[in-house]
């Protein structure tokens, strides 16, 4: 894993206060749809003929 740096110019703001359960549930509905979504392209690859 490599070194992650911060742009310049850039300032990053982190809300400290903790998710709501909607939000964490929004999260991870996001999360599933997004594997499901990668196993079906996983699955079906299309190939170039050279």
């Amino acid at each position: 894993m490599g070194l992650i740096r911060e742009p310049k110019d850039i300032d990053f703001y982190v809300d400290p206060r903790p998710l709501t359960v909607k939000e964490q549930k929004l999260i991870s509905d996001y999360i599933k749809a997004d594997k499901i979504k990668n196993k079906r392209r996983k699955k079906f690859k299309i190939t170039k003929n050279v």
